[in-house]
């Protein structure tokens, strides 16, 4: 053509610009190009599509990295962030590594049935991955305790039963010669059976019972404990004998010859017993021989003290004195009486020459008795029975054995102290208490006082634990004063202990007393380690420890502590007392290392127990924490545990007037911590 110019136009010129038929592309965006001849007038377009620069994906992340649920339950979400923010293609793709426990559909987890599963995010662009583990809890719940457990005596035989429980599959029977005390199941029925009869049992020996109930999801705790002692069939030439024999006798142990019980005294009249520390006469005691072991029974006239109960009013002290040998001491007050002294905030008190017992009414807890011996059984014709005694010959050998084996020595006569309801052949035991129960044992006139270290408890395996212990002189002679939430075998022991790292540590003396009490432990070769960081399940385990707990081995209280962990009785122990809660997702942790804060919690709740939380003066608590200068950087949750920490003089600062709450604690720290606990609480 002659003239073949043509002119270059662009419909959008904020996507696509042009020149000469150059294109140039600005923004995402469509724009038409339009080509026009000069000549004629004629076109021709083309469509231009202006994308984006591709972002590649670099990577993702799946959170939480960890997600509990429940077989059957609500589902749970996951997460995935891919990055960069502004990827060209962010899409995913989840996975299960095991669909029959969960499925997940864009990100949304379904839980079917209990086990693990990791959820997998998969991008599309790179395949990079990233994966959460997800675990399923069965919807099945582990059952509660038995209930209204009772122990019928046979001859050579105890008859127990028991309250069914909901959604439990067996029940396991637990047989001991001590009270408390239980090692594996003697025997297991099936869910649908309230009742099992012990047999080949030696007469006129203690049996103590207790049992658990169980299905897939786990073990209950224990029911309460159950007493029996069986008796054979009178001899002919003994006919209207009725021994005196305590409903509970100590515990006697394995082997203990069964012998003839022997006829009893004829009662005593007269005896007196202390009201307030004036003298009343109002008891009478009988003594007979059982297994060769002497008993006398000191049996209160209950009319007689209830009126010396009015007329002295609240926390009266009713002191029961008894100036013989016996191996066996038991007093015997009635239900009602003990209803009465419960509703006057009275004390009850058995002194002996080898020791004494200190127990407020109200922790006997004689509704809980009578409700497990059932309503039709009137207060007054409950026996509450209360009972210091040498222990048989078995259970000292237990007790030397684990001297032996502890590397310890005993510096006094071991003694067992129990309580126990009894109504007919039921007897129910008193094995736990609410508040700590105040006992002494006498020590031996050619024992040095100095040398003595704690009071433990030994179980009937030989397990030995500390429990909180006082020296104390009275009218010219020494007493350990010991305090604990249990009743069982207590003994007196030196069990001396320095640590070779902490001869010039500021906190020598707290690490030397806590290891010679037996609530902490070197770490080998004479060594403590005193300034290392110690961990949650340490620090549990410490606490149980100097608090004096018995050992709990129920169900398991978290996802992530087993029961093949050393801590796992420690830390279910810890949760049963509520000294532990653990974290929003079910675990607790164990082998992180605990934070100031967290242990200063933990601390305050073990104050409830010992009973120095109650004995802060007002507004004490709100005052503590404004000498620190970090007090604002405390977490919420701890702020009221850690000023009744500081209020008590439990807990100082680190450095000058800081609390450091986020800080790891030490071993040290520790150590302290527990000693001042034990000192404010005035149990040691």
């Amino acid at each position: 053509a002659t003239n073949a110019k043509v002119t270059w136009t662009s419909s959008n010129t904020s996507v696509a610009t042009v020149t000469y038929g150059v294109v140039a592309p600005l923004t995402a965006g469509t724009a038409t190009i339009t080509a026009r001849t000069e000549d004629g007038g004629y076109t021709a377009t083309s469509t231009v599509t202006v994308s984006d620069t591709a972002v590649p994906v670099t990577g993702v992340t799946v959170t939480p990295g960890t997600l509990s649920l429940t077989a059957g339950g609500a589902p749970g979400a996951l997460t995935a962030t891919v990055a960069p923010a502004n990827a060209t293609n962010p899409k995913v793709i989840w996975t299960s590594s095991n669909t029959s426990v969960a499925t997940v559909t864009y990100g949304v987890v379904t839980p079917l049935t209990a086990g693990t599963a990791t959820i997998t995010a998969r991008t599309e662009d790179g395949n990079y991955t990233a994966a959460s583990t997800v675990i399923i809890a069965s919807s099945m719940q582990a059952p509660v305790a038995p209930t209204n457990l009772r122990a019928t005596a046979g001859d050579g035989q105890a008859a127990l039963r028991w309250n069914p429980v909901a959604g439990a599959t067996e029940y396991r029977i637990y047989q001991s010669l001590v009270s408390g005390n239980y090692g594996t199941a003697a025997a297991t029925v099936g869910g649908s059976v309230y009742g099992y009869t012990a047999t080949g049992l030696a007469n006129g020996t203690s049996y103590y019972y207790t049992v658990k109930a169980a299905n897939s999801a786990g073990v209950s705790g224990a029911s309460n404990e159950a007493a029996a002692i069986p008796m054979g069939a009178p001899d002919r030439d003994n006919d209207g004998v009725t021994p005196n024999v305590p409903g509970t006798s100590g515990g006697s142990g394995a082997g203990s010859p069964t012998t003839v019980p022997t006829e009893p005294s004829a009662p005593s009249a007269g005896v007196e017993v202390l009201v307030n520390g004036k003298t009343e006469t109002a008891g009478t005691a009988t003594t007979t021989k059982v297994n060769d072991r002497t008993v006398t029974t000191i049996t209160v006239d209950p009319q007689k003290l209830e009126q010396r109960l009015a007329a002295a009013g609240p926390h009266t002290i009713i002191t029961i004195p008894v100036n013989t040998n016996s191996d066996v001491i038991v007093g015997v007050l009635n239900g009602q009486l003990i209803k009465s002294m419960e509703q006057q905030q009275a004390v009850v008190e058995i002194r002996s020459g080898n020791g004494s017992y200190t127990l407020p009414a109200g922790l006997v807890n004689i509704d809980a008795i009578s409700a497990q011996l059932g309503t039709a059984v009137r207060l007054q014709d409950i026996e509450i029975r209360i009972r210091i005694s040498s222990p048989a010959d078995g259970m000292v050998k237990v007790v030397e054995s684990a001297a032996a084996q502890g590397g310890f020595s005993l510096v006094a006569p071991p003694l067992e102290f129990a309580v126990s309801g009894t109504y007919g052949n039921e007897t129910i035991e008193v094995t736990r208490f609410d508040a700590y129960v105040e006992r002494t044992i006498a020590i031996p006139d050619d024992v040095d006082p100095n040398k003595i270290t704690t009071a433990v408890v030994i179980d009937s395996d030989g397990t030995v634990r500390h429990v909180p212990t006082i020296v104390v002189r009275v009218d010219g002679k020494y007493y350990a004063r010991i305090n604990s939430l249990t009743n069982s075998t207590y003994s007196v022991v030196w069990h001396p202990r320095e640590y070779n790292d902490v001869a010039d540590h500021w906190s020598k003396d707290a690490v030397n007393d806590m290891g010679s009490r037996m609530v902490i432990q070197g770490s080998g070769e004479g060594l403590f380690n005193p300034d290392r960081n110690i961990t949650r399940a340490e620090f549990a385990a410490i606490i149980v420890r100097g608090l004096g707990l018995r050992l709990d081995g129920g169900a398991a209280s978290f996802s992530d502590v087993k029961g093949s962990d050393w801590y796992y009785s420690a830390i279910r122990t810890a949760y049963d007392y509520k000294l532990i809660s653990g974290f929003e997702d079910g675990r607790f942790r164990p082998n992180d290392n605990i934070t100031r804060e967290q242990a200063m919690t933990i601390v305050a709740k073990a104050m409830a127990i010992t009973g120095l939380k109650a004995k802060l003066a007002p507004k004490a608590a709100e005052d503590s924490l404004s000498a620190y200068t970090d007090a604002a950087t405390i977490s919420e949750w701890a702020k009221n545990g850690i000023a009744d920490s500081v209020a008590a003089g439990i807990v100082s600062g680190r450095e000058g007037a800081e609390l450091a709450p986020e800080a790891f604690i030490t071993r040290a720290e520790v150590a302290a911590i527990i000693q001042r606990l034990l000192q404010k609480s005035e149990l040691i």
